[in-house]
């Protein structure tokens, strides 16, 4: 399994908290984020088996879903559901939409 893996369940971890915080709000959004968070999971295990063109559209699709994860946060926060984001979180997103973005837009041998 890919190390991103890992980073992803955490990510999946933190988000799934601020989902619960979302939820008092506005339940759509909440659900919205709780539907990407498994998708980006989802999508990065099974790329993980996959070979050539289905491995780059399972992470194109989990990177997709990440960035989503994201913005689920952000339109929280603009929509004062929420308060601050621990940084740490909001690197660990980065992490996962780098490293997927990577694993999307690199060149073929």
């Amino acid at each position: 399994m890919l190390r991103i893996y890992e980073v992803v369940l955490a990510m999946v971890g933190d988000a799934a908290g601020i989902a619960e915080q979302i939820e008092r709000r506005d339940s759509d959004l909440a659900r919205q984020l709780r539907r990407a968070m498994h998708s980006v999971a989802l999508n990065t295990a099974e790329g993980a088996g996959n070979t050539a063109g289905h491995k780059r559209q399972r992470y194109q699709t989990a990177l997709g879903s990440a960035r989503e994860v994201l913005a689920c946060v952000q339109v929280a926060q603009a929509m004062r559901y929420i308060g601050n984001v621990h940084p740490k979180v909001l690197d660990r997103m980065d992490h996962v939409i780098a490293t997927l973005g990577r694993l999307v837009y690199r060149r073929a041998p």
